[in-house]
């Protein structure tokens, strides 16, 4: 997170739909994104899945169905979510979540190539990837 500044998109709106599971962000200017729990905790800021450095990522596996629970508020800068897996480490700063939403398509190609690469699988339950062959770098996570 490079900080709130006069650049910074601020949403107007945060809405969660569980229904469809998808996290509703709308800015000031009309500009609106979708985007799905699956992709938020899979794109998860904590450290626990970006690890410290370059080559600490650990690839998220399993989280097709992932629910969110709630969302706090953090200060005036971002939101922590709190996912039904118990994961609540994630602090997604208005930057980081306009940064999903603008370039979601492809930052969820390079996820799916990263877990095929890895033999992972979205599905809950499922063997976890083997990290050996997860691809090294990018923004995916565990």
């Amino acid at each position: 997170m490079a900080g709130l500044d006069e650049t910074t998109k601020i949403p107007t709106e945060i809405k969660l739909h569980q229904k469809s599971r998808m996290l509703e962000l709308v800015f000031a200017d009309g500009e609106r994104f979708e985007l799905s729990y699956e992709l938020l905790r899979v794109f998860t800021p904590s450290a626990e899945a970006r690890g410290h450095g370059p080559g600490q990522e650990v690839l998220q596996v399993g989280k097709r169905e992932i629910g969110i629970e709630r969302i706090e508020a953090v200060g005036n800068y971002a939101i922590r979510p709190v996912f039904s897996d118990g994961h609540d480490s994630g602090l997604y700063s208005w930057d980081i979540l306009y940064h999903l939403g603008s370039h979601k398509d492809e930052l969820w190609r390079q996820y799916l190539a990263r877990l095929a690469a890895a033999g992972g699988s979205r599905e809950p339950g499922q063997p976890r990837a083997n990290p050996s062959k997860a691809p090294a770098g990018g923004c995916g996570k565990r």
